[in-house]
């Protein structure tokens, strides 16, 4: 599929972004559109910190050898390949069909919505998410099919962008993500989707209430980690 403008979810009327079911089909659509370039764009965005932001994220995963692995929105299999690194055995899920031709990884990969993974309860030593929460339709369903797919003492990695504390650094980077990221975007991909993507980070809540509904989805030890000043931050948690 040719990127389009059309490709990516739009503000309505009064400014809002899509939700529900509409949400849904316009984040698949526009991955389907950008998959072919993502991980070179992903490269030039991020000046290639997205690399290490991901072996963060398996480090902080801390399973041992052999566990079973559910990289969840996996993309192109960019995690897929490090878990496989470390001796991991992951599953590669995704809803856009696009990213999953696209994929470079040897894992298996299956086409599946993660607010209704086709995985039995307690099946999965961990769970790996990158870039995605922001682009569910919802985050509590999707908590708690963590929470059911997870074994006791199994662990979950979940990596999203954020905003940087300091005020300084926060305008910067909403100058670098609102107006440049766009620009780069729309040279190499689709300009309408990296103007969505920044502003998609509206529909994260607060930090204290996204660590909240994971307590409520039965895990423990649930911690975030900002990265790079701030502009990523990592959540971790361990399955009750």
């Amino acid at each position: 599929m040719a990127p389009t403008e059309t490709s990516s979810p739009s503000p309505t009327a009064d400014g809002a972004l899509p939700t529900g079911e509409e949400k849904v089909r316009a984040v698949r659509s526009m991955f389907d559109a950008i998959a072919p370039r993502y991980d070179l764009v992903n490269r030039l965005m991020t000046f290639r910190m997205d690399v290490g932001w991901r072996k963060r994220t398996l480090r902080d995963l801390r399973l041992r050898p052999g566990s079973v692995v559910l990289d969840l929105a996996c993309g192109t299999g960019d995690l897929c390949r490090l878990l496989e690194d470390q001796g991991l055995r992951p599953v590669g899920m995704d809803l856009s069909f696009g990213m999953l031709a696209a994929a470079r990884t040897g894992a298996p990969l299956v086409h599946a919505d993660a607010l209704s993974l086709p995985v039995p309860d307690g099946a999965v030593d961990g769970v790996t998410c990158g870039f995605a929460l922001r682009n569910f339709r919802e985050l509590p369903p999707f908590f708690a099919e963590l929470g059911r797919v997870v074994r006791s003492g199994g662990r979950i990695a979940l990596l999203d962008v954020a905003e940087p504390p300091n005020p300084v650094l926060r305008w910067g980077h909403g100058i670098y993500f609102g107006k440049v990221v766009p620009k780069i975007g729309g040279l190499l991909s689709d300009r309408a989707a990296y103007t969505y993507l920044p502003k998609s980070v509206a529909y994260l809540p607060d930090p204290e209430t996204m660590l909240a509904q994971l307590a409520d989805a039965g895990f423990a030890d649930v911690r975030r980690s900002l990265l790079s000043t701030g502009i990523s931050q990592l959540i971790t948690a361990t399955r009750i």
